[in-house]
């Protein structure tokens, strides 16, 4: 199977804009173009390949057909025949809804779903543009809630200024949001499962106001100040950096100024590249296929070694 490269599932917000046309090349027509969805197999919101002598076919017909050659044993073991991951690209115009997710167990018993966990790898930022990550003080359910009622819950939240390259975990429980003049890469855990608990009063296209999560979010909240979501990572140049590594996902940080290979025949995982700048080339014995920033590409577990071809290129690279 030959890297495996996919249509875009664009995807209209209320806070989105044009940058990932502008920037990216998206093929969008909407001035609020939020996110665009590189790699899902959400129900609804299934990926297609656009590359290759697969070209046409979804990212879960492969799955279906070839499940330990794309994926891997040992996530075909824990997984099943579900993608694991979800992968996006997101711009944030405006602030995004202050929400959080449910961890597993939660999800399950509620939703018949898994928990989010997600990460965030900052590509933009204008000038001040911040995050909402957390607490800014250990704060009690009965607290929480009041600050919901009184409608005075930003009081209480913990708000980073970020830059390119910034990068954040973003556990379940977590309370958190984009802020606007932001845009990120996302890795997370398959599954849109959200609690909105706040949302600037906003309405939408049609004069309502979006529909919050207080109830199901109180359950779920991690109430306390933790400063564990600010992730540190080596930038060596043309070497494998490690960033994030999970039970639900392995996220490393590759910089090229030459070209470098990787011998992956024993990882038993799937390898996604996000390129978040420049262009590179990446050749396997199964085919090429070239990536820029803003672009995803997928390579089977089958896959045993993998030559990266750049002069100048920004990667994070996913396994599980």
């Amino acid at each position: 199977m030959h890297p495996l490269k996919f249509r875009p599932i664009l995807k209209e917000r209320l806070w989105g804009g044009t940058k990932l046309k502008e920037v990216f090349g998206k093929p969008i027509e909407s001035d609020i173009t939020g996110e665009s969805w590189e790699l899902s197999t959400v129900k609804g919101d299934i990926s297609v390949v656009a590359n290759g002598s697969l070209e046409g076919k979804s990212l879960q017909d492969l799955i279906d057909s070839n499940a330990e050659e794309l994926l891997g044993k040992s996530v075909v073991d824990r997984f099943g025949k579900e993608f694991p991951i979800l992968i996006k690209f997101i711009d944030a115009k405006q602030d995004l809804s202050i929400q959080l997710h449910p961890n597993d167990a939660l999800a399950k018993e509620r939703h018949d779903s898994f928990g989010k966990t997600e990460m965030w790898y900052i590509m933009d930022a204008d000038p001040k543009a911040e995050l909402i990550v957390g607490f800014n003080k250990d704060v009690t359910k009965d607290e929480y809630a009041e600050s919901i009622d009184n409608d005075t819950l930003l009081d209480l939240l913990n708000y980073e200024e970020v830059k390119e390259g910034d990068t954040f975990f973003i556990n379940t429980g977590k309370i958190h949001a984009i802020g606007a003049g932001v845009m990120l890469a996302e890795i997370q855990q398959t599954s849109d499962v959200t609690y909105r608990v706040f949302d600037f009063n906003r309405k939408d296209k049609d004069g309502n106001l979006r529909e919050l999560h207080t109830e199901l979010a109180l359950d779920a909240v991690d109430y306390e100040k933790k400063d564990d979501f600010k992730v540190s990572y080596g930038q060596e140049k043309n070497e494998v950096n490690t960033m994030v590594d999970c039970p639900y996902f392995k996220t490393n940080f590759i910089e090229l100024t030459e070209n470098l290979d990787l011998d992956t025949a024993q990882r038993d995982s799937f390898t996604i590249f996000m390129c978040v700048g420049g262009e590179v080339k990446i050749s396997t014995a199964e085919g090429d296929v070239s990536i820029k920033s803003g672009e995803t590409a997928l390579l089977p577990a089958s896959t045993q070694k993998i030559s990266l071809q750049s002069t100048g290129a920004k990667l994070l690279e996913v396994t599980i």
